[in-house]
């Protein structure tokens, strides 16, 4: 049974929010952000349970066995075969259905933070699998896009899923990112109901080269390689739909200077990547104006991309 050595500990984080798919790479790329995500506070408890505190502005589950965070610390404990028991507090917490990560800062960040607690028995990369099983919970599928990049920092490429292979990728030094979240819900398991069971050849070849193109241009620094990869012919046309005005602000963006744009995770909120902040602060202004003339109400902020992950409070 593996236990604390002292009960005394507490440890606080932030985990942050992240953008998933990243044009092209549905369920295998997504990088971290650096000014959104969630604080949680981790104490050990005696009861040799899980307990879900709520001290944010938003509605969470206090069902351990239905709570993301709760569940993915309860997947690294029974592999430990520890009954130890933590109360997981949250102060802050991104708005579930944002799709900027929600679920997979408080994953991540759960079992981060217990994992410092009980002397680190695994590694960064290791956490990502107990990470994936809440976002089983959310989504039904246990995708690593979001807790890669919210455990590792920056980019992250899943090149497998069986076994797990996670490869971190760079990021040129500045590379923005602005997100515009409109007051809209999309939730993940609905957005997921909708893709297409089968897709055309050529369409894949489309979406492969334009993958490969993505990574290339983070390791080559190539801007424009980056702006010409950001396209996603499968699953992009179709969520679409659920996010009114999407055609519009995409190509409006790109015209204010943007390297390209796409939905971030499965929505509604949007990307778009800049290579410098003038053109950045541009491109959220577009956003806003645009949403505004839809009388739909938008969060919109601008990030460099987080190459830290986790931060210990």
């Amino acid at each position: 049974m593996f236990k604390l050595s002292g009960m005394n500990e507490s440890i606080k984080v932030f985990s942050p929010a992240t953008v998933a798919n990243v044009g092209s790479g549905f369920d295998i790329l997504g990088f971290a952000l650096g000014n959104r995500g969630d604080i949680i506070e981790v104490l050990p408890n005696n009861e040799k349970s899980l307990r879900i505190i709520n001290k944010s502005d938003t509605d969470l589950p206090l069902n351990p066995a239905k709570n993301v965070a709760s569940v993915a610390v309860a997947a690294l404990l029974g592999e430990l075969e520890s009954d130890q028991g933590f109360d997981l507090v949250f102060h802050q917490k991104i708005s579930p259905g944002s799709g900027i990560g929600s679920s997979a800062a408080s994953s991540a960040g759960s079992v981060f933070a217990v994992n410092e607690l009980l002397g680190r028995p695994f590694t960064l990369k290791q956490l990502v699998a107990f990470a994936m099983q809440g976002e089983k919970i959310a989504s039904g599928v246990a995708h690593a896009d979001n807790v890669a990049p919210a455990l590792l920092g920056g980019f992250t490429l899943i090149r497998s899923y069986h076994p797990l292979d996670i490869i971190q990728l760079p990021s040129p030094e500045d590379l923005l990112c602005t997100i515009a979240h409109p007051d809209i819900i999309v939730r993940t398991e609905d957005s997921r109901k909708i893709l297409l069971k089968e897709i055309q050849l050529k369409d894949a070849v489309i979406q492969w080269g334009n993958v490969a193109g993505l990574v290339s241009g983070l390791y080559t620094n190539d801007y424009e390689l980056i702006g010409r990869s950001l396209q996603d012919v499968i699953i992009e046309p179709v969520r679409a739909l659920l996010i009114p005005g999407f055609d519009i602000l995409k190509k409006a963006v790109v015209k204010a200077g943007a390297l390209g744009c796409s939905i971030s995770g499965s929505g509604p909120s949007i990307f778009a990547l800049s290579n410098s902040m003038e053109v950045a602060l541009r491109v959220e202004h577009v956003m806003q104006q645009i949403f505004k003339s839809m009388d739909i109400d938008v969060d919109t902020f601008t990030s460099h991309i987080n190459m830290q992950g986790q931060k210990i409070l």
